[in-house]
């Protein structure tokens, strides 16, 4: 006979940042180091899983552009015969669970199957990957409007992105670097300028992290020149220009 559970665990929807662990937060550092049950996403960090105890089952759900281990619906399907089995879980995701994240139609899963879901929420990457390359995204002398968008998100040609870029804004584009070229294009087809300053930040917040500069018209061939790999952003303006390390680190040996 099926023993019915007492109880009907919660899922925790939870940012994991952009990858170092000092990131997290501490709500967020606490529920994954007591987790028996984690789902997590291929861009968490390793050494941020490895914060789970070692009895925790860790059930890996992770996606590329073009292999994807489980669909979503399966994924929605998962974290709610989880808490239906009585199981608190921790859904991990890189970034912010509500930006690019996909966490609001894990969240409508679970309330339409009677779940309860907490949402942990994260330093987005695109915050996190400005902060690591000192890019300020506004800034009073260069912008007061930031615009965050998917490169991939639908197809690219569906996507209007009539004055989200330009002078006195930013342009943040999350899953872009396959459409590098294409999104160029489609930018300077709508009147941006070919020489407007960008920045592509790879594996953000982390020792292996990158950060490439350019201009808007050879995003192309920066991105194919150098390899460039997910995960990594492209941020476009003339904020761009600004926070330069190298440029920093040549005024730091002047002085001294």
């Amino acid at each position: 006979m099926t023993q019915t559970p007492s109880r009907t665990g919660t899922v925790f929807l939870v940012g994991a940042g952009p990858g170092d662990p000092d990131l997290l937060t501490l709500r967020a550092a606490r529920l994954l180091m007591r987790a028996s049950v984690v789902v997590h996403d291929g861009l968490v960090d390793p050494s941020i899983l490895a914060m789970a105890p070692r009895t925790a089952r860790m059930i890996s759900v992770a996606k590329s552009r073009s292999r994807h281990t489980m669909q979503q619906d399966d994924i929605n399907a998962l974290l709610v015969r989880e808490a239906l089995a009585g199981n608190d879980v921790v859904r991990l995701k890189g970034g912010d669970p509500f930006v690019f994240g996909r966490g609001g139609e894990e969240a409508e899963a679970c309330h339409e199957a009677g779940v309860k879901v907490e949402v942990v929420p994260g330093i987005s990457a695109a915050m996190g990957a400005a902060a690591a390359a000192q890019i300020p995204l506004t800034h009073r002398e260069n912008a007061s409007i930031v615009s965050f968008v998917a490169g991939q998100c639908k197809g690219l040609s569906d996507q209007n992105w009539a004055g989200l870029a330009g002078v006195g804004r930013t342009l943040v584009i999350y899953m872009g670097i396959a459409t590098s070229e294409a999104i160029a294009e489609k930018l300077i087809a709508d009147g941006l300028s070919p020489e407007m300053p960008l920045a592509v930040i790879e594996n953000a917040a982390r020792p292996t992290m990158r950060v490439l500069r350019g201009q808007l018209a050879g995003l192309g061939a920066l991105v194919r020149d150098n390899k460039v790999k997910s995960p990594a952003l492209i941020v476009i303006g003339d904020v761009a220009g600004r926070g330069d390390m190298k440029d920093m680190q040549r005024v730091l040996e002047a002085v001294q």
